[in-house]
């Protein structure tokens, strides 16, 4: 094979690799779900039926932001808080993560639809579309909570009554233990799911009601899988990517999966992303597969770097061996 041609395949492949990677780096890492049990506000909706709920608050959050929300019920989340949840999340909107398309979760009301609570051990669940690794921290409203004013960060005990690490997967849903603590009357029970994998966070807002029953309000609901699989068809949100992320949310993700070696939040939460060796990364997706976690995307994009210094050495060398030869 002649210098020239192999100065041109080397171009060439250089010139490919990096629309593989493109390919292959074109759905971002995700993990989508929601509170069921107890049900949480947006899922409760959901399986009221986006179209025609039945509650008035659920009818209130399709006046506010229209049915998509509830389609995409499983989506309520930021792409990389890494942990500064309240840095990110202001105060009056943490039921919709500060996002404008989930504002009518944070009306304050008496009537959202509530599960009946009770003080002691309590077997939990959250809905997992596409579960990945990371830690999953409950936290319950404090005594005197008023549900009529907006939920602040201050409404929260401190310390999470429930946290878990990973936690185990039945049936589709992260299956978790926690002991609740002792409490009267309506409270609200606040999810935060960072993951491990990445800096992206989820929430929820779950309504309860200690000392039996609902207090008045619609018993809640938690969807079934087949309205789940029906309501799938009209979401806007790809159970394993973004696709109903905004823009500059979606810039944000492509950011932190195409840059970011490290990134600390305000409040000490870490997330390596880069810099791993490739058997590290190896080992890394091996792990997330077993829990049906993705965290590809920086490592293929280390890996593009790699296939382009290679490239260029390849054609350098080529040119030189040419160079050389054309000398004698």
């Amino acid at each position: 094979m002649t210098a020239r041609r192999k100065v041109t395949m080397a171009a060439a492949a250089l010139g490919l690799a990096p629309l593989a990677l493109a390919g292959l780096t074109a759905t971002p890492a995700a993990a989508h779900g929601s509170m069921t049990d107890p049900v949480s506000r947006i899922a409760a909706c959901h399986a009221e039926g986006p179209e025609s709920p039945d509650s008035a608050a659920c009818k209130a959050l399709v006046a506010a932001g229209g049915t998509q929300p509830l389609y995409d019920w499983n989506e309520v989340n930021l792409p990389d808080p890494a942990g500064a949840h309240k840095s990110r999340i202001p105060d009056g909107k943490l039921c919709s993560a500060g996002r404008d398309k989930y504002k009518g979760l944070d009306a304050p009301r008496t009537d959202w639809p509530s599960s009946p609570m009770a003080a002691g051990s309590k077997t939990f669940q959250w809905r997992a579309t596409a579960p990945h690794k990371g830690t999953l921290d409950l936290y319950i409203t404090k005594d005197g909570y008023d549900p009529t004013k907006p939920l602040k960060w201050s409404d929260l005990e401190a310390q999470p009554f429930s946290s878990v690490t990973n936690p185990q997967v039945v049936n589709g849903s992260f299956v978790f233990q926690g002991t609740v603590p002792q409490k009267s009357g309506r409270h609200l029970i606040y999810s935060i799911l960072q993951r491990s994998d990445s800096p992206e966070a989820f929430y929820t807002c779950s309504d309860v009601v200690f000392g039996g029953g609902t207090g008045g309000a619609p018993a809640a609901a938690a969807p079934s899988e087949k309205q789940i699989q029906q309501g799938a068809a009209k979401s806007s949100v790809d159970h394993s990517g973004h696709g109903g992320d905004s823009a500059s949310e979606t810039k944000a993700n492509a950011a932190y999966a195409a840059g970011h070696s490290d990134h600390k939040g305000s409040e000490g939460a870490k997330t390596q992303l880069n810099g791993a060796a490739p058997a590290a990364a190896q080992a890394e997706s091996e792990k997330l597969a077993a829990t049906g976690g993705e965290n590809s995307t920086p490592y293929i994009a280390a890996g593009g770097g790699l296939v382009l210094a290679l490239g260029a050495g390849v054609v350098f060398a080529s040119a030189r061996r040419r160079t050389t030869a054309g000398g004698r």
